[in-house]
């Protein structure tokens, strides 16, 4: 994933917008790092609702308030608002560790295109080679909660598994008996994106077009 960004600014969601403008900075800030797109906007009513799940699901993960050591995880908003007063607005519902792109940076609709964003709200979750993980995660998030970043994390195997979380993990070991289940699963999942047309990008990586997704309009969701 840090081919994507290795030429851009990605700034962080604090007071300052402190700005990740080198290419070491964006290498130390991605690299062997699960990447969730999160395609927004202020306007659409689903997304203020998600913004609160998913706000929550990011901080469970990599506050140290909830786990020993941070997840290998990193939220990025991709902002599609209208006005950089309603990106402004919609970042302060986000975790102060998001990072997002200018508003002013046209970056966000070649994004938006190149992952084929249908519908708002849209969570792209990349492997570290930029491979789709997920098209969508947003279902995925809400049903699933944190037992999906435990699916992402192992579909994905990262190279340093420091993820755990205190009251779950203690004396345990990472792998469930569920873990060839879930190497399946995205497996055949890849291997059907492969199959559909679309604009690939990074290794092995292929953008999906998903023409059964219902509600294939952009807009909000029903909560």
């Amino acid at each position: 994933m840090v081919d994507l960004f290795i030429d851009r600014v990605l700034l962080k969601n604090n007071k300052e917008h402190d700005e990740l403008n080198t290419e070491r900075e964006i290498v130390m800030g991605l690299q062997n790092r699960i990447l969730m797109l999160f395609f927004a906007s202020a306007a659409c009513d689903g997304c203020q609702q998600f913004a609160l799940r998913l706000s929550d699901f990011f901080k469970q993960l990599t506050d140290e308030f909830y786990v020993d050591r941070s997840a290998q995880l990193v939220l990025l908003y991709i902002s599609l608002d209208d006005s950089e007063e309603k990106q402004e607005s919609f970042l302060k519902e986000l975790p102060k560790k998001c990072l997002f792109l200018a508003y002013e940076d046209p970056y966000r609709r070649e994004l938006e295109a190149m992952f084929n964003v249908e519908e708002l709200p849209t969570v792209v979750v990349l492997r570290p080679d930029c491979s789709i993980l997920a098209a969508n995660a947003v279902e995925e998030i809400l049903g699933l909660g944190l037992h999906c970043y435990r699916n992402w994390q192992e579909a994905a195997e990262l190279i340093d598994r420091n993820f755990m979380m205190s009251e779950d993990f203690e004396g345990k070991s990472m792998r469930s008996f569920s873990d060839l289940y879930r190497r399946l699963k995205y497996k055949v999942e890849d291997e059907k994106k492969k199959k559909k047309k679309g604009r690939g990008w990074g290794e092995g990586g292929e953008a999906e077009v998903d023409g059964e997704e219902e509600g294939g309009g952009r807009g909000g969701r029903s909560w």
